[in-house]
């Protein structure tokens, strides 16, 4: 049987809500501590700005970087919490667990192949133009 959970109303509170962002900045630190591939994405957004920065990139060029790197970490924050949740509710093989994980990294690929397309449209021209 199910149990359904009722939320009561509360007020709305200025420190309730600023005390929310300390769970939020707490899960990017857990994010840059815990995941390895959160370093390969910060690495990559690293280099990327510096390009940018170098090459110059225009302010839609940035705005769509920017979404890009944005884009890539908000699904790898995702990933992770499904796996670590994934983990939490069943710690042996699962069948259906293993295709929940799947599903969740493939939301971090696919976001990551549109990065990089975004990242050739905008970098290529300008390589081309330094060449």
């Amino acid at each position: 049987m199910h149990k359904i959970f009722v939320m009561k109303e509360e007020k709305f509170s200025i420190a309730k809500r600023l005390k929310s962002f300390t769970y939020a900045f707490n899960g990017l630190r857990v994010l840059i501590k815990e995941e390895h591939n959160a370093w390969i994405h910060l690495f990559a957004s690293l280099c990327v700005v510096v390009a940018g920065i170098l090459f110059k990139i225009s302010l839609m060029e940035w705005v769509a970087v920017v979404f890009a790197i944005g884009l890539v970490f908000s699904f790898e924050i995702i990933n992770s919490a499904v796996e670590n949740l994934s983990d939490f509710v069943c710690s042996e093989r699962n069948d259906l667990i293993k295709k929940v994980k799947d599903l969740a990294a493939a939301a971090v690929l696919v976001s990551a192949i549109t990065a990089a397309v975004i990242g050739l449209i905008v970098f290529i021209p300008k390589i081309i133009e330094l060449l």
